[in-house]
């Protein structure tokens, strides 16, 4: 059939069959449904800081000092709401009466502060201060722990919080590694309680001690300690 055009041209189009109109409209439908993306926010120099930030507070309590440092790490949330969410930590402050550390403390909270907010892989901060020793010799943590430094005891607190956000894994004992620490254990402990003669509170085959002439002096630490008066030759 042929059609005289009678007006002037100001524009055209290919005309397509049923099925190709049908594809682009379900394909036009689907592209309306499906949700965007949003972009995977990473830890890195340019976040800004919230206005509320989720902190923890570690009290690191030594004997080089009266006074406990209290010390707070201030974690971001990145992506909250998604399944990519974060905790990663941003800031720490560290506080104290005792002004003697205070310059050297306000210098180690920058720079690790910088660290957090540079990005990246942080968990060695608490490898890189464990290792600081103390030339004065180290203490005791409550429990047994032994601290090489004030510096090492930072470092302890900033891994127990990398571990509790999951940066860390927590390296602690499998089962069966439990099961045999705790049989041994046992033993030792119903060997100890063989050995102590309920007369003397005392271990048996405690020697004589020349001090207070009781028989409680062992071999404890390289030499011969008195577990009734305190008396030992090392002094």
């Amino acid at each position: 059939m042929v059609k005289k055009i009678t007006s002037p041209i100001v524009g055209y189009k290919v005309k397509k069959d049923d099925a190709e109109l049908e594809q682009e409209n379900a394909g036009s439908s689907v592209s309306k449904n499906k949700k965007p993306t949003a972009e995977i926010v990473q830890m890195h120099e340019s976040v800004k800081r919230p206005e509320m930030l989720l902190g923890s507070t570690y009290k690191v309590k030594t004997p080089l000092s009266e006074h406990a440092l209290y010390m707070t790490i201030n974690d971001i949330v990145l992506n909250q709401g998604t399944e990519h969410e974060l905790r990663r930590p941003f800031e720490i402050f560290i506080n104290s009466k005792n002004m003697d550390h205070f310059m050297w403390v306000v210098a180690l909270t920058r720079v690790i502060s910088a660290v957090f907010r540079k990005g990246g892989d942080c968990t060695f901060l608490a490898e890189e201060l464990k290792a600081v020793f103390d030339p004065k010799g180290g203490y005791f943590k409550p429990g047994g722990k032994y601290m090489p430094s004030l510096v090492a005891e930072i470092g302890d607190a900033i891994e127990s919080h990398l571990k509790m956000i999951g940066l860390l894994k927590d390296d602690g004992l499998d089962e069966h590694q439990q099961k045999l620490v705790d049989q041994k254990r046992a033993e030792y402990d119903a060997m100890q309680a063989e050995q102590v003669d309920n007369s003397t509170d005392f271990p048996d085959g405690a020697q004589m001690c020349s001090k207070c002439m009781t028989k409680a002096a062992i071999l404890m630490d390289g030499c011969m300690t008195c577990l009734s008066c305190g008396d030992s030759k090392c002094g």
